[in-house]
């Protein structure tokens, strides 16, 4: 069994840093094989260019980080995002992640009408999406219209056909108490302890 992790977070002492290690323990115990995608410390670029624009026509990809990400989650049973939610999103790196790899030809092609994606990634179980947040749940739901779940959730691997999808959001990050993020990560590592 083998997981790829997408981690977006440019500071070390974050604490999606911590939820990433609690993760990666976890994994560990299943005796789960993992590879870090680390955004930041690979210097991802997430813009889409006019070239990739074109590729994106073409199916085929030109950015050499994308190619090389394909070969990477082509190995993967389970797919795990980590990122903070900034101003109700994804960082930038996460997004330019989604523009420039979930992209046809590397994680999906059409079917024969058209209307339906068919994921090219064949070994993946499951798609989990780990974030962090300042903002309360509630009002992230009422307010904000949970933006992550229907844009990575729903919008992206649901209508890619990933079935096995689960978004984990630790809200109030900075205003919660220390005991009860340290519970956070021990209940994170005992999840991804049994993955199977």
């Amino acid at each position: 069994m083998h997981a790829a992790i997408i981690f977006n977070h440019p500071y070390e002492g974050s604490y999606c840093n911590a939820v990433l290690k609690a993760v990666i323990k976890g994994l560990a115990r299943a005796q789960c094989t993992t590879d870090l995608i680390h955004l930041d410390k690979e210097g991802f670029n997430p813009v889409m260019t006019a070239d990739d624009l074109r590729a994106f026509k073409q199916r085929q990809p030109v950015d050499s980080q994308v190619i090389g990400y394909k070969k990477r989650l082509d190995q993967a049973d389970h797919l795990i995002f980590i990122f903070p939610i900034w101003w109700e999103l994804m960082p930038a790196l996460t997004k330019g992640f989604i523009d420039k790899v979930i992209f046809p030809g590397v994680a999906y092609e059409y079917s024969a009408g058209g209307y339906r994606m068919l994921p090219l990634f064949k070994k993946i179980k499951s798609v989990t999406v780990i974030t962090t947040m300042n903002t309360p749940g509630l009002l992230y739901r009422l307010v904000f219209g949970n933006a992550i779940r229907k844009a990575v959730i729903t919008g992206t691997f649901w209508k890619m056909g990933y079935k096995n999808r689960k978004w984990i959001n630790l809200s109030m990050v900075k205003s919660t108490s220390d005991k009860k993020r340290k519970q956070w990560l021990i209940q994170l590592e005992k999840r991804f302890s049994v993955l199977n």
